[in-house]
């Protein structure tokens, strides 16, 4: 028995170019599977491919009844609930990978190949996965750092620069915790909209601040979601394989024989950085302060002295013929050190050759101890035997 089968909208390429070779499999469609939006995998390398993925790098995907290539952000979450940015897969781990696409039932298994191509020498399946979650946007995060330098500096007070680019910018980061190099924490208090340069702030810290230190900032970024859909339409080819989407950025370096670009501030070469350690004042605690405090928690080190002691004031310099008696007296005690010296070496050579000597003799003493002991065994052991011999 033969189903006629009429579908509406059919490019005319699938009729021009098919091939009985390649089977057709016909699926149906749930009325909620037609809408688009992020869906969320929990995704994994394949252990057999030999390479890690990198983020937002094109991948073509196998879910349901579709094929689509797309491009994949990679992300963990945190204790804190939050989806972090990864810049590869993990090796030997899940991770979550979000992608646009058409919705799909969660719990519906994904495969993931990076060509379409059926000619690859390695292992094709890039990855595997599951449908976990299905929504119209994600928050992804990464880790951003924000740098300034203190235009000036009033105590614990400092202004920062370089850190925002505008006065609106700066407003958003009012009360966050801000860092120098050195290790002394602060907070932004408010961003100055006149007067000096543009994103220019205020901020306290726990001690005064130098004007040599580096002040940044630990944020989270929002990453931008591509929203990138591109089905596969190898059927409408004459040669199913010559299919080609979008490629990666590897794929077109090669192509072009474009190097990788490095910076140079990213080298991180022996010698390359050179900073000096910060050196800070000692700490002073005010004598008004001093005396409200207990005495456990007072400085009990002592002041120098500004006026000299009793006996530098009493100090005789000396003559030309005690300074000649003293240098006489230290040379004679120079040689009694060194006379000590060989005597010592002297000791130590003469104990170690009369041990030398006396282990020889213990070791013949120990020879002849054990012949007499010998003989007297023998001694014991033939009387013994005399008398058994009487007796009977």
């Amino acid at each position: 028995m033969y189903v006629r089968i009429e579908i509406q909208g059919l490019p005319c390429e699938f009729v021009q170019n098919f091939n009985p070779k390649f089977p057709i499999v016909l699926g149906a469609l749930l009325s909620n599977e037609h809408k688009m939006g992020f869906i969320n995998l929990r995704f994994k390398k394949h252990r057999w491919h030999n390479k890690l993925l990198k983020n937002k790098d094109p991948l073509i995907f196998s879910i349901g009844w579709r094929r689509f290539q797309s491009i994949p952000t990679y992300s963990i979450t945190d204790r804190n609930g939050r989806y972090r940015m990864l810049k590869y897969t993990p090796e030997h781990m899940h991770c979550n990978a979000t992608i646009y696409g058409p919705i799909t039932p969660t719990n519906t298994g994904v495969i993931a190949v990076q060509s379409h191509s059926s000619s690859l020498a390695a292992f094709r399946i890039s990855a595997t996965g599951v449908i976990t979650e299905l929504d119209e946007s994600f928050r992804i995060v990464k880790k951003l750092k924000l740098t300034g330098l203190p235009e000036k500096v009033l105590k614990n007070t400092a202004f920062i620069k370089n850190m925002f680019n505008t006065s609106l910018e700066a407003a958003k980061f009012e009360g966050a915790m801000i860092r120098t190099v050195s290790g002394i924490r602060g907070q932004i208090k408010k961003a100055l909209t006149s007067g000096g340069s543009e994103g220019l702030v205020r901020a306290t810290f726990e001690d005064k601040i130098r004007m040599s230190d580096i002040v940044f900032c630990r944020t989270w970024a929002t990453v931008e979601l591509p929203q990138f859909y591109n089905p596969v339409t190898s059927t409408l080819l004459r040669d199913k394989e010559d299919w080609k989407g979008m490629r990666s950025v590897a794929e077109l370096r090669r192509e072009r024989n474009l190097p990788i670009p490095q910076k140079k501030d990213s080298d991180y070469l022996p010698g390359a950085i050179l900073r000096a350690k910060p050196e800070f004042k000692p700490l002073r605690i005010p004598e008004s302060l001093q005396r409200q405090l207990p005495y456990a928690s007072r400085d009990k080190a002592p002041k120098a002295r500004k006026k000299p002691t009793l006996e530098q004031r009493r100090a005789v310099p000396l003559d030309v013929e005690e300074k000649k008696s003293r240098r006489v007296l230290s040379h004679l005690a120079l040689l009694q050190r060194e006379r000590e010296k060989k005597r010592e070496a002297t000791n130590k050579q003469r104990i170690a050759k009369f041990k030398k000597e006396q282990s020889k003799v213990d070791s013949v003493r120990a020879v002849a101890m054990k012949e007499k002991r010998k003989l007297e065994f023998l001694k014991n052991a033939g009387s013994s035997t005399a008398k058994r011999t009487k007796t009977t």
